[in-house]
């Protein structure tokens, strides 16, 4: 079913984008610079320089490209699950009879299949976010857009540019995704009657949850990515993936692999819990049978 998956992967992904952008352009300002004091202060600053907009920075592109980077990963996990277990979405999600092995499998495959496509969305997003010269109205953006910042990136740094930050995302994504996918499985399970699908509430607790778990073991790889990424454009430069741990290290101790894991924590829950209630309704509607319907 790749149309039943890439709809459901679009729709699901740009919903849970649009309710947490605000807060990752807080959470990427804070990881790729020390300019901020706090949460709070990154707040107050971004709106008192660029207003409500500031916090939407990045978006656009994001949300036209979520279509294929969403649907490769639940696209990839289900369809990798099916191999694993010799069962269909329809039955999975009614007796949940997965093993936890098969699902973090299904996971982290899924996470190797959306990185290429992710890490140059991913670079962008990040680039335009961390934009902040001058107040409203005085001076100017580097990148006047995403098309823009992509043909910046290609003249100043080759091809080769737009997948910087490529092997600390795939080092992040990759366990990761293993990780998101395990609790929303174990949690809908936990909270739905044998032979049931899971319940709205289920669903959204699941999802939140699997959301939290998976942000508190990504976000030291989150930092290290997102300062790859701005390496050379208005932050320090890195060699690598290990360079930039040493040197960050050094520089600011082990708490900078931490910073934004409140705010990452914060936007998790609503962020995933939104798009697995999307992904899960428009998944049911669109494999449901005439017979299905007729019963409910």
């Amino acid at each position: 079913m790749p149309l039943v998956e890439f709809v459901a992967g679009w729709i699901s992904g740009a919903a849970g984008l649009i309710v947490g952008h605000p807060v990752d352009t807080v959470k990427v300002r804070l990881q790729t610079t020390s300019r901020y004091k706090g949460i709070f202060d990154c707040v107050a600053r971004t709106y008192a320089y660029e207003g409500i907009p500031g916090f939407f920075k990045g978006m656009a592109f994001p949300v036209l490209s979520i279509a294929v980077s969403n649907s490769v990963v639940f696209g990839s996990y289900s369809n990798a699950l099916d191999y694993l277990t010799q069962s269909q979405y329809a039955d999975r999600s009614k007796d949940k009879s997965a093993s936890a092995t098969a699902v973090f499998t299904a996971g982290c495959f899924s996470g190797v299949a959306q990185v290429l496509v992710t890490a140059p969305i991913d670079l962008v997003k990040v680039r335009l976010q961390n934009q902040t010269k001058g107040r409203r109205g005085v001076g100017g953006d580097k990148y006047r857009g995403p098309v823009h910042c992509v043909a910046i990136i290609l003249r100043e740094e080759g091809a080769r540019g737009l997948f910087r930050g490529m092997w600390a995302l795939a080092l992040r994504d990759v366990p990761c995704y293993g990780l998101y996918f395990l609790p929303y499985e174990l949690i809908c399970k936990a909270l739905t009657e044998s032979g049931k699908q899971p319940g709205v509430f289920a669903v959204l607790m699941a999802g939140g949850m699997a959301g939290v778990v998976t942000w508190a073991f990504a976000t030291p790889m989150d930092v290290v990515k997102a300062r790859l990424q701005m390496s050379g454009a208005g932050g320090p430069v890195y060699r690598g993936v290990l360079h930039c741990i040493a040197l960050s290290m050094r520089q600011e101790g082990v708490r900078v692999f931490f910073k934004g894991l409140l705010l990452n924590s914060l936007r998790a829950f609503p962020v995933n819990a939104v798009t697995f209630l999307c992904y899960e309704s428009l998944m049911r509607a669109m494999t449901s049978s005439p017979a299905d319907c007729s019963q409910e």
